[in-house]
């Protein structure tokens, strides 16, 4: 039997403007980014981890925790750039060096409370024809049923009139893609280039370890909930 091609992508560009350098800012006594590389490392499915980045520092961090580094091209680093652009780059680079996979997994480097056990149990999810896209996922905290939006005069009215009523318990269950894991098949997102392919499925983590850290509030509550769950 075939074993399957994976590779692990860790983006991480340079230049953040809500929470500068936080991608190798001090969490807890390592840089932000070291979280994510070693729980790619830890759980053994990737033939590759690989940081894609445009930043000198970025790169000599990922490197002295092990990771491989991707130079971004300038016109993917920039602030408009599309993380599926930045994936399709890669995979394109790859296969001219003659490297090609059947899954890839995409770890965002500021979810550093995300465990090697989370990226195995999305890895478990995929299925080649039945399920090609997964991802982590979080429940909303409130039902989006319950939004107002604001019309003329300043005044708010239910989005959805006929079900803002209704008892929470008696709408569908939301979920939110919470910002860290994502698996795919190759063949697949060439086809779809979309994370959210037709073929999606979730897999769900606790609000504690579903914290992206793009600003200072972010970064106190992930210091607050790693105490709480052992990370010193």
């Amino acid at each position: 039997m075939e074993m399957t091609r994976r590779c692990a992508l860790i983006p991480a560009r340079g230049g953040s403007k809500r929470l500068p350098g936080k991608n190798i800012i001090d969490f807890l006594g390592k840089p932000i980014i070291a979280y994510t590389i070693e729980a790619a490392l830890r759980v053994g499915l990737f033939e590759r981890v690989v940081v894609s980045t445009d930043d000198d520092e970025i790169a000599r961090v990922a490197a002295q925790f092990g990771a491989e580094v991707d130079e971004r091209p300038a016109n993917l680093a920039t602030d408009t750039a599309k993380l599926t652009q930045v994936m399709k780059a890669f995979l394109d680079s790859e296969a001219k060096a003659g490297r090609q996979y059947d899954e890839l997994f995409v770890l965002l480097a500021t979810a550093s409370l995300r465990r090697a056990e989370d990226i195995i149990e999305v890895q478990k999810m995929l299925e080649p024809g039945v399920c090609d896209f997964a991802m982590a996922v979080t429940h909303y905290e409130r039902s989006p049923h319950k939004a107002l939006v604001r019309g003329e005069g300043g005044r708010l009215a239910p989005m959805w009139p006929d079900l803002i009523l209704k008892r929470v318990q008696k709408l569908p269950e939301f979920f939110a893609d919470n910002g860290s894991t994502y698996g795919l098949n190759v063949e697949a997102f060439g086809r779809e280039k979309t994370f959210y392919g037709s073929s999606l499925r979730g897999y769900l983590m606790p609000p504690e370890r579903s914290v992206d850290i793009d600003d200072m509030s972010n970064l106190e509550l992930a210091k607050l909930y790693a105490r709480q769950i052992g990370i010193e």
